[in-house]
């Protein structure tokens, strides 16, 4: 099963539950390089654009997928880039929720 296909069932706290050490690694190999994992407890991806307008309507639409799986990640515009940073809150670090939402956001580029 691909990664974005898998569900997407954010955890709502305990710590038990954030990736740590191969586990963490097993998991961003899934990603093929594509996102960056940021001192073991956040992901981060700066995404291309040709303009502004292309940069703000992907940034809509990471928006729109947040709000759908209750899932929201920090976001920051500029003129012909976006990067989105995931991680979660309520653990403090990284879940596998967040592995299978950067790999959905790959598919709205």
């Amino acid at each position: 099963m691909k990664l974005a296909d898998r569900p997407l069932n954010p955890p709502r706290g305990g710590e038990a539950q954030r990736l740590r050490g191969e586990t963490l690694a097993a998991w961003a190999a899934e990603l093929n390089g594509d996102w960056q994992v940021v001192e073991a407890t956040r992901l981060e991806k700066t995404f291309s654009f040709p303009d502004f307008a292309a940069a703000l309507a992907f940034v809509n639409r990471v928006g729109e997928l947040a709000e759908s799986v209750d899932h929201h990640p920090e976001i920051t515009l500029a003129w012909g880039r976006a990067t989105v940073v995931i991680w979660t809150h309520s653990i403090g670090g990284l879940s596998e929720a967040d592995f299978v939402f950067a790999a959905r956001i790959n598919q709205l580029q």
